[in-house]
């Protein structure tokens, strides 16, 4: 169980994104451009990284869902726009690709502390698929494809893809996606190269990704965002680094001097569910 929730104001955005509390404590954040599969455009980057950075510092808020309308999850960069800037004598990606620190979409290589949960329908290309590998758990509708299809179109999968999918699948089934640029189905993208966790009906999608929020903010919000830093050091640092480190965090220290702790080991011994608070900012 969790306290008594008073759902939070998002800040200002467009309508390129929808945003709904379906859930105490879960943030629902649908991509809101389905006649064009839901292609970013520099607009809904800002004001997907405007919402994301409300929702890190925002203690009521434990989870956020990612999910785009339509029939495509992301279909990734508007190539139509892209291809204006080359023809035009544009040619600054490296240098906008490090300014922007968080990535496509402004997750793709986001850093949270929270759980990221996507509910992937009808597919995921490019920057769509560069994002999904950075979110934590990942729900796919039974039709869903995936690609990063980047080489056939003669650019990069830079804005993260290429280590995080090197990381989950290893070297050569990363090689096999990135080099061939194929895309594959749900059913592989769980089997073969391990980064879905659960495939459900189309219509199910979304209720299922709420579903596993559900049970993610059963859990203290202290213990799953230091788990999570955890997880995040174990992709820069070696075993013992990560240890050490995970140990002298603000996210560890702040589990073992809260008050979620107490409430979790006492609820144990009087054999009932414990009721979290909300952790304190860091």
């Amino acid at each position: 169980m969790a306290e008594n929730f008073t759902p939070p104001h998002p800040p200002h955005h467009s309508e390129e994104v929808r945003v709904s509390i379906p859930l105490d404590h879960v943030l629902l954040l649908t991509f809101n451009r389905p006649k064009s599969l839901n292609a970013m455009t520099p607009g809904m980057e800002r004001d997907l990284k405007r919402l994301l950075d409300w929702f890190e510092n925002e203690p009521r808020l434990w989870v956020v869902i990612v999910t785009g309308a339509g029939r495509v999850f992301c279909a990734g960069a508007d190539l139509k726009a892209w291809n204006k800037d080359q023809q035009g004598g544009e040619s600054d990606e490296d240098e906008r690709v490090l300014a922007n620190i968080h990535g496509f979409g402004s997750i793709s290589r986001r850093q949270s502390n929270k759980p990221i949960v996507a509910a992937v329908n009808g597919g995921a290309y490019g920057g769509g698929m560069e994002m999904i590998l950075n979110c934590d758990i990942v729900v796919a509708s039974a039709d869903a494809k995936f690609a990063l299809p980047e080489v056939k179109r003669g650019v990069v999968a830079i804005q993260g893809g290429i280590p995080r999918l090197a990381q989950i699948a290893g070297h050569q089934f990363a090689s096999e996606m990135l080099l061939l640029g194929r895309t594959i189905s749900a059913t592989e993208a769980q089997s073969r190269f391990g980064f879905v966790n659960q495939i459900a009906p189309a219509s199910g999608v979304l209720s299922a990704a709420m579903a596993i929020a559900k049970q993610i903010i059963e859990n203290s919000p202290d213990a799953v965002q230091s788990t999570k830093k955890g997880l995040l050091l174990s992709q820069r640092h070696n075993f013992h680094e990560t240890v050490f480190t995970h140990v002298w965090s603000a996210e560890s220290k702040r589990v073992y001097r809260g008050d979620n702790i107490k409430e979790g080991l006492k609820a144990f011994v009087e054999k009932r569910l414990p009721t979290w608070q909300s952790p304190a900012k860091l």
